[in-house]
């Protein structure tokens, strides 16, 4: 039953996901809060993990949820719920892009889409920042005394170094990689 359940709700995210991996965020964190399968930081960990290694994000998360949640064969049942309906979707609209290309209704709905994308992400990147720059159970009151200096130190030089002219051309990799060392080092 677990890997009908992993199937259904990733379908449910992929279905409703406009924009991207990151988009997906905010549904992964309600999947985490309404099922239990994982935590808020572990999602975070995914995250991570999901950046630094090949593939599209939320299929890389979809695995690693899935697995966390119910070993391989989660895995692949997490996978396949997130793909099947882009699989879906993509075939029917590649079929129909061309007839509609142009099209002033299907234009606007496109820029009405953007700023609600926008919003996920920014939705998403709140809860990752509150999570990772944060210590868990920190309240407003405890808000200096709860941030975690290490993780801001390596969210600044990060931030810092990418938009560094020398750095800029850097590969991603790179940073995940620095950041993975200053983790140990530092953690």
């Amino acid at each position: 039953m677990i890997y009908f359940q992993l199937f259904y709700e990733f379908c449910k995210v992929a279905i409703f996901t406009f924009g991207g991996g990151m988009a997906s965020i905010p549904f992964l964190e309600d999947m985490a809060v309404e099922t239990g399968w994982f935590t808020l930081a572990q999602l975070t960990d995914f995250i991570a993990i999901s950046e630094s290694t090949p593939g599209p994000i939320a299929v890389n998360i979809a695995t690693y949820a899935g697995y966390n949640t119910a070993g391989y064969l989660g895995g692949v049942c997490a996978t396949m719920g997130l793909v099947f309906p882009a699989l879906i979707m993509m075939t029917i609209v590649a079929k129909f892009i061309t007839a509609f290309r142009g099209n002033k209704y299907i234009d606007r709905a496109f820029y009405g889409l953007r700023p609600c994308v926008l919003a996920l992400i920014m939705s998403a990147l709140l809860g990752i920042a509150k999570v990772t720059l944060l210590y868990e159970g920190t309240a407003l009151a405890t808000l200096f005394t709860g941030i975690n200096w290490r993780a801001v130190g390596i969210f600044v030089l990060v931030a810092v170094l990418q938009n560094v002219k020398q750095f800029k051309k850097l590969h991603p990799v790179v940073f995940l990689g620095l950041s993975a060392v200053l983790g140990i080092v530092l953690f």
